[in-house]
């Protein structure tokens, strides 16, 4: 692509964020989403291939459904309360309408089916920005309306994408899908906690960006989009594919990685406010995520090519060396001593 035309689209997605996340009017709340959707697009379509065409069709259509579904709800609420403040959404149905578009624009479950499909579709940088940047403006909106939504329907949908999320990726032999299915169920962890505790969601919105983008950033610097590909990552760089499977480990949850973190003080604030049923049933639900990515851990160390591949071997070529990936490694490992600190700053 371009670089006149790359700068311009990721400006265009930059702006169209900080546009949400800095609006108290719903107009230009939603104005700020479709502009981020609208430089999604061609990044999308950079490829030139089928299933990325297919994949920003798909990303459209389901991103307009929800604009629409924002915009629909947002004037119904201003018709009953003549406001447009977005932290006055007083009616019910508007409500209801309102969470729903988000849970679309976000993929959360039942609303999921088409993140798979689209992240498959695509390359690793377009999903990571996907997986990632795309998330922050629909959910900063979930967080500024926290108090207005219902809890039952974010606890029904928190336990569905907790359950799907990691269902769906048992049968995985692609990475993209498998790293949708997990995001999947880390923002079934993001709306379970919503309602209680806001900051405790955006403290785990925060490490599941770090934990995603150190696993996207490793997969493109070994050229991994399978577990067969990811089965030779040792001989490539053993240091790397060492630190990919504790990343793995730290999405999984398990202590003492970063990861662990933010279900810790979730299943603590969910027993607090009495729901040990719920509670139980995440932690259950984290196991089944946590098999797939013990699946690719065990693909990554105790997998060895048998031999060589007749085609250009990858490890023999230069990579280009990404600056940040190290600190991500580090931020995504050695973040739990200082939950004492995280905890102080969130209240």
């Amino acid at each position: 692509m371009n670089p006149y035309a790359l700068s311009i689209l990721l400006s265009s997605l930059a702006v169209g964020t900080i546009t949400t996340l800095s609006s108290s009017h719903w107009f230009l709340a939603w104005v700020g989403l479709e502009i981020n959707t609208l430089a999604m697009i061609p990044l999308m379509t950079k490829m030139h291939h089928p299933r990325s065409t297919e994949s920003a069709t798909k990303y459209f259509l389901t991103q307009a459904t929800a604009s629409a579904l924002i915009l629909f709800s947002t004037i119904m609420n201003a018709w009953t309360t003549g406001e447009w403040t977005i932290i006055t959404m007083n009616d019910n149905s508007s409500t209801f309408m309102l969470t729903v578009a988000l849970a679309i624009k976000l993929g959360i479950a039942p609303f999921h089916l088409w993140l798979p499909d689209v992240m498959q579709g695509l390359n690793l940088t377009t999903c990571l920005i996907l997986a990632t940047w795309q998330k922050l403006a629909p959910m900063s909106l979930m967080i500024m309306t926290n108090h207005q939504l219902n809890t039952n329907l974010l606890i029904t949908m928190a336990v569905l994408s907790a359950v799907i999320g990691g269902w769906g990726g048992l049968n995985q032999t692609q990475i993209r899908k498998m790293m949708a299915y997990s995001s999947i169920a880390h923002l079934g962890w993001m709306t379970l906690v919503l309602s209680f505790s806001p900051n405790l969601t955006t403290l785990n919105l925060m490490i599941y960006l770090m934990l995603t983008s150190s696993m996207f950033l490793m997969m493109t610097t070994l050229n991994s989009t399978n577990i067969n590909k990811l089965s030779t990552s040792w001989l490539k760089t053993p240091l790397l594919a060492s630190s990919m499977m504790v990343t793995l480990m730290a999405l999984g949850g398990l202590p003492p990685t970063s990861g662990f973190l933010p279900k810790w003080l979730i299943l603590q604030e969910m027993t607090k406010q009495h729901l040990g049923a719920v509670s139980t049933l995440m932690a259950m639900s984290a196991l089944l995520s946590l098999f797939f990515y013990l699946r690719l851990s065990y693909a990554i160390s105790l997998t060895t090519a048998p031999n060589t591949s007749n085609s250009n071997m990858t490890w023999r070529m230069t990579h280009n060396q990404m600056q940040i990936l190290p600190t991500m490694i580090m931020l995504t490992t050695m973040m739990l001593p200082i939950t004492p600190t995280l905890l102080a700053m969130l209240n």
